[in-house]
């Protein structure tokens, strides 16, 4: 690979190798364009990697965000098994530790989104989830929509077959420094590339005042900043689908957008406030070695220093120990992430000029909705 001087032209120019950059990347591929993706560090690291790696379907604002979630389902279900990613399970299990938490998910069942969905009573759970604790509960919602791949190792996974079986072109350790109409100038260690582009996208994650930030400033983004652990098991434990309870139904939209969610809003106030202070919302998913990846917290990025908190760490066990039958096991890994919140949106698409598609997940739902989100805007952009 030349380190510096003009290549040859390509049809499109991704800036950014997170899951947005690299689902627009297949997305152009699919319609027979050529392409080159630039990424600032040598490998993936940020918001694409420190996640569940959990397509979520069920829960997601409905409308836009939802449809692009199933179809990002779809997409992911398609890819997995050529890239060689392995689906590591399906499903979810939503535990309805209170009475209130339960008309939630009663009340989900019956709209649209809930369609395809079970509610199932304890005795019921106590057989087709024993990893839950169906004892506490007052029954669960199981979803059949979702999947889970393991994001630290398949984001890797999926731009190494983007370059190898797909013919995308990396440009990994270059800094894109400048973008224009006819393309994309980037520097290195060994000196300059100006990449020729007919399009252009900007897929900036989290670096919201790099090259993205003309763009993007009118929407007043933030980052939000999460903690997460990795668990280990002492006991045998088998967990055949991802496990979320009652907190996450008081945040996540396709949910609070049911009147019901406000009784068991005011009821988690009173029971547990600092949880909720923590924007802690449960979710539980397993990993092919049988570790469980556990999460999650969300604070605005400004107003906490950039460590993690051990007490936030503690009262996220806490709500995964009230969940399932684990009470003996190891903490292996800990860390933080981060991803931005605020425009109108779920997702911000802003096309300043014919030639550049500015495109940003503003929701924390990447994984869950990137592919869905990059089909429409390929779709949508004439040539």
């Amino acid at each position: 690979m030349r380190t510096s001087g003009r290549r040859d032209g390509y049809d499109v120019v991704v800036v950014g190798a997170g899951i947005v950059g690299l689902a627009s990347a297949w997305m152009a591929r699919r319609r027979g364009l050529s392409v080159a993706v630039v990424e600032r560090d040598p490998r993936c690291t940020g918001a694409s990697i420190r996640n569940f790696g959990f397509v979520t379907v069920t829960g997601q604002r409905a409308g836009k965000t939802w449809s692009r979630a199933l179809r990002s389902r779809d997409l992911w279900a398609e890819l997995a098994p050529q890239a060689g990613i392995p689906v590591v399970h399906q499903g979810l299990w939503v535990l309805a530790q209170r009475q209130a938490a339960w008309e939630v998910l009663e009340a989900f069942s019956k709209t649209s989104m809930g369609e395809d969905c079970e509610l199932c009573s304890p005795a019921q759970i106590a057989t087709r989830a024993p990893f839950l604790r169906a004892r506490d509960s007052q029954g669960a919602l199981y979803s059949p929509h979702e999947l889970r791949v393991e994001s630290r190792v398949a984001i890797g996974q999926l731009a190494g077959w983007l370059a190898g079986s797909c013919g995308v072109e990396f440009f990994f350790d270059h800094e894109a420094v400048g973008i224009s109409a006819s393309g994309v100038e980037l520097t290195a260690s060994g000196g300059q590339i100006d990449l020729a582009a007919e399009r252009v996208v900007l897929a900036p994650g989290t670096h919201l005042n790099g090259l993205a930030k003309p763009f993007l400033s009118a929407y007043s983004l933030g980052l939000t900043q999460l903690q997460m652990l990795r668990v280990r098991p002492r006991q045998s434990y088998r967990q055949t689908s991802a496990v979320m309870s009652d907190l996450s139904l008081v945040r996540y939209a396709g949910y609070t957008g049911l009147a019901e969610h406000r009784r068991l809003l005011s009821q988690l106030e009173a029971e547990c406030p600092a949880s909720l202070a923590d924007g802690i919302h449960l979710i539980v998913v397993q990993s092919q070695d049988g570790s469980l990846v556990v999460g999650d917290s969300h604070h605005n990025s400004r107003q906490v220093d950039p460590f993690g908190q051990d007490a936030v760490d503690q009262r996220i066990l806490a709500h995964m120990s009230e969940a399932i039958e684990l009470s003996d096991y190891e903490v292996v890994d800990r860390w933080l992430g981060w991803y931005p919140v605020g425009g109108p949106d779920d997702a911000l698409v802003v096309a300043p000029e014919p030639w550049l598609r500015v495109i940003s997940v503003t929701s924390g739902t990447g994984a869950s909705t990137a592919f869905g989100l990059a089909e429409e805007v390929f779709d949508q952009w004439s040539s």
